[in-house]
Parts: C-alpha cells; sequence; structure tokens
C-alpha cells in the first residue's frame, strides 16, 4: 500500500499518460493457433466436457492486439502490475510467480518475490535476467513503454480493463493462458455473486432518489466516465458527480461544491503533510456547506480495493455500495 501520496499521485499521472495512449480495453481469446473465437456459451459447454483443461496450442491476443501462442503452459511468470499479480495471485500460481513490481504488496506472498521495478517504468535488466516465459502488466504502463520492452526481446502482455467486466474477462484469459481455468471459473463466480447481490440490493432505489457521490483518491484527483472506478459507482446505484469528463483528472473545487454530493469517498492511507485526505477534504473552503461534509458522509474506503483492477474489485464495490447506502447492507 503507498503511503505517500505524492508516490501515488506520481503512479497515477503516469496511469493516465498510459490511459490516455492505449488501446481498446477487451481481452479477447482464441483457444489453437489459427481458429476462430467461439461464442462465449459454446466455449463454456465445451470447457464443461474437457474439465477446464487448457487445449495447446493456445494463441490470445492482449489489449494493445499482440497476439501471442502458447505451447504450454508458462513456468516462470513476472507481474508488473499489483492488479494483475493478485489475480495470477487469485489463481493458484504462487509457485510460476518468479518477479513482481516494487508495489505489489497483496497478497502477503507477493512481498517475497523478486522485484523488477516500477509499474510503468520496470527494471528492464530485472526482466530480461528473469527470463520469464510471460511478463503481465496492466493499466499503468503506456503502449510506447510496452513496444520499447518488446523491442528488446521482452514477451509482454498487457491488460486495460474499464469495467468489471473486463477485469473478469482479463482473469479467465489468465486461466486458459496458465491452465488454471477451473481456479478462475471459481474466482469469477463469486465476483459474478458480488455483483448480483450489489445490484440486488439497490434495484428499489428509485432514480429521483440516486445519491450523488464525489471519489477522490489522492489530493485533488477523481475520475470520470469511461473507467472501471466511475463503474463501480454507477453499479451501486449512485451517480458520479465528475461524470461528466473522462478518465482521470485533477478536480476545480468549485465545481464540486456546486454538484453538493451527498457522499464523499476518499482512499484512507493518503497523507500529506500529516494531514488525512478526509481532513483536506472538510478544510477546503466552502466544503463545509456541502451536503456530504454536514451530514458526516465523507466515507474512507482501501485504497487498493479502489483503485485496483483485480480480484478484490468486487469487494471495492460492495464496500462502495454500503458506503453509499448503509441501510441496504445492514
Amino acid at each position: 500500500m503507498i503511503k505517500n501520496w505524492k508516490a501515488l499521485t506520481s503512479l497515477l499521472s503516469a496511469a493516465i499518460l498510459a490511459l490516455a495512449l492505449a488501446g481498446c480495453g477487451n481481452t479477447a481469446t482464441k483457444e489453437g493457433a489459427g481458429s476462430s473465437q467461439q461464442p462465449a456459451q459454446e466455449q463454456s459447454q465445451e470447457q464443461t466436457q474437457t474439465d477446464l483443461k487448457t487445449q495447446y496450442p493456445l494463441t490470445v491476443t492482449d489489449s494493445t492486439g499482440e497476439s501471442f501462442t502458447f505451447e504450454k503452459a508458462p513456468t516462470k511468470i513476472v507481474s508488473v502490475s499489483p492488479a494483475e499479480t493478485e489475480s495470477l495471485f487469485a489463481l493458484g500460481l504462487d509457485n510460476e510467480i518468479i518477479g513482481v513490481s516494487d508495489y505489489d504488496d497483496y497478497p502477503e506472498a507477493a512481498k517475497t518475490k523478486a522485484k523488477m521495478g516500477g509499474v510503468t517504468k520496470p527494471n528492464e535488466e530485472s526482466i530480461i535476467a528473469a527470463d520469464a516465459d510471460i511478463v503481465f502488466t496492466g493499466i499503468s504502463m503506456s503502449e510506447d513503454a510496452v513496444k520499447k520492452l518488446r523491442e528488446l526481446g521482452i514477451t509482454i502482455f498487457k491488460t486495460d480493463p474499464k469495467s468489471i467486466d473486463d477485469v473478469i474477462n482479463n482473469i479467465e484469459t489468465f486461466g486458459k493462458i496458465t491452465d488454471h481455468q477451473e481456479q478462475a471459473q471459481k474466482l469469477v463466480t463469486q465476483m459474478k455473486k458480488d455483483v448480483t447481490d450489489v445490484t440486488e440490493a439497490v434495484k428499489a432505489v428509485k432514480p429521483e432518489e440516486k445519491k450523488k457521490v464525489y471519489i477522490e483518491f489522492s489530493p485533488g484527483w477523481t475520475v470520470g466516465k469511461g473507467e472501471f472506478m466511475d463503474e463501480l459507482i454507477n453499479v451501486a446505484g449512485a451517480t458520479n458527480i465528475a461524470a461528466d469528463k473522462e478518465s482521470w483528472y485533477q478536480i476545480n473545487e468549485e465545481n464540486v461544491i456546486a454538484s453538493n454530493p451527498d457522499v464523499i469517498l476518499y482512499a484512507n492511507d493518503v497523507v500529506e503533510d500529516n494531514k488525512t485526505l478526509d481532513q483536506i477534504i472538510k478544510a477546503r473552503s466552502g466544503w463545509d456547506q456541502i451536503t456530504a461534509v454536514k451530514n458526516n458522509a465523507v466515507i474512507g474506503l482501501d485504497a487498493n480495493l479502489l483503485s485496483r483492477p483485480g480480484p478484490r474489485v468486487t469487494q471495492g464495490l460492495k464496500d462502495v455500495a454500503k458506503a453509499i447506502y448503509p441501510d441496504l447492507f445492514k
């Protein structure tokens, strides 16, 4: 967990650049080199028939459009993205993971792995020396940075999830690549249940009763439409006041006051000049008149659950929903 907000802001700024340069986020997969992609229902039926064993050779395509063909399951994996690292560990790949980024801190076993540098610019020498079969990266690395690593001969698979469905699709793809499809299906089944639990709980909220929500994950930074964090608010039955713009951006304090959110969510581990983020928020001029501040509805949430599009993203969804509509989740 990044305790220093300046480090987080630097990381997020790089992520913003990566998002600006990134391409399509959905990961397409196909089993067997040269075969056409099958409808999801047919794939599901075939998986059941084969006991969810991957049939190699397997060809998959990442978010940059790069295709990869695996003759067998990779035995040496590096991940330089905390979200992807969490996904791979959740699939039971502890033994195969040989390196992670400097920021990877979950699960606990990730802390014991060799460090490969940052998430936007990893240590090239360390990655080359690791001689991994595949290197996974996520939203924080730009396509340009990925291209440069590929020019060095590094096999790097990039994801760019924009939604919960994208995260689920990525996990299923990781399961296929690593021949851990059974574990992947168990995981996504639970994630889908989490989403259903939340949508069922908030379905009675009428359009005119939807709460207005503002979210701040680093001092002065929020998220607009088109990103998974915005989707968390929407699925939770609320309205993101920052959705008039796209992606991650710096706020206009007067606009937030004018929007008058009912609930303010913030990353609870951020500290600047010995002040927590909620203290910074409440101290801003005029913000004491915002409904959320007056009603003490300024609520801290686990920053990693909010910001990592990995297997715990639906836990983040549940936390967001409970914070917005506590009466619906007693």
